[in-house]
């Protein structure tokens, strides 16, 4: 029996359903259907890993012509069945040199910004948080290791939202119960470890892949520059339900960092 009291579909209103989900996610750094590029960076680190990128990408395409020109080249003067016949060169010293010299330069402009950027991601600058993670199959634990309830670090669990219960704007198998919240313009130390097997702590709009493995603390440092929502997934398959362990990282401003923290101790 059909239920007279409940209202006609209207497109109008879906598509005002839409927009106000379009909204909600403005600040959100997720991927997005068909993409190809880089998500938008929000810390040094992704910007320097972007434009090493863009970088590489440059010496990648003239190679990449050359070598298919090449080819070409030699298949339609080299052709057997045209009669021609390649000539041999038993020796070619100045060949020789140009095809070791011109690659040592090559590969000097790739690991010279290579190195800079590996030294930029191992400092360890003085960070004024601390947050340990702590991978499990198959959700993550985060430990606030400078704040403490009952003589004990504030930590959290941290869950997939089911895709039964999410709400308007929140994004299917990316959402969580309980946020990572941090402050804007902070250096942050997050050290990643696992409780049990093998797990990868990441989320590209921050640059940050890390593996967590059992027995192990590693050590990675975060300077998010602008608020948002950020996210990220497991990148390390870790089991069954490897696909629905997401992370997410909510930079806020100072103030209402700090309002957050005396919310999570009071609670």
């Amino acid at each position: 029996m059909i239920d007279k009291d409940i209202a006609p579909w209207e497109p109008e209103r879906f598509d005002q359903l839409e927009t106000i989900g379009k909204w909600l996610m403005i600040y959100a750094d997720a991927i997005e259907k068909w993409q190809f590029d880089f998500q938008d960076p929000a810390s040094p680190i992704m910007e320097g890993i972007i434009n090493l990128h863009h970088d590489l990408m440059f010496f990648l395409v003239i190679i990449a012509v050359f070598v298919l020109w090449v080819l070409l080249r030699t298949v339609y003067l080299f052709d057997r069945s045209r009669g021609h016949e390649p000539s041999k060169v038993v020796h070619g010293t100045v060949l020789e040199i140009v095809w070791t010299i011109v690659p040592s330069f090559i590969l000097l402009a790739v690991a010279i910004p290579s190195f800079a950027l590996l030294y930029a991601i191992d400092e360890a600058s003085d960070p004024a948080i601390t947050i340990k993670v702590i991978g499990h199959q198959w959700y993550w634990v985060y430990e606030y290791s400078d704040y403490t309830v009952d003589s004990s670090s504030l930590a959290f669990e941290s869950f997939m939202v089911p895709e039964a219960d999410l709400k308007l704007g929140q994004l299917r198998l990316l959402e969580v119960d309980n946020r990572i919240v941090v402050p804007t313009n902070t250096h942050i130390r997050f050290l990643i470890t696992s409780a049990d097997v093998l797990h990868s702590w990441a989320v590209p709009s921050l640059g940050v892949k890390v593996d967590a493995m059992p027995g192990r603390l590693n050590q990675a440092t975060v300077f998010i520059k602008r608020d948002g929502v950020y996210y990220g997934q497991c990148s390390e398959i870790c089991g069954v339900n490897h696909a629905f362990m997401p992370i997410v990282v909510e930079s806020v401003p100072l103030d209402e960092y700090v309002s957050w923290v005396a919310n999570q101790i009071e609670a």
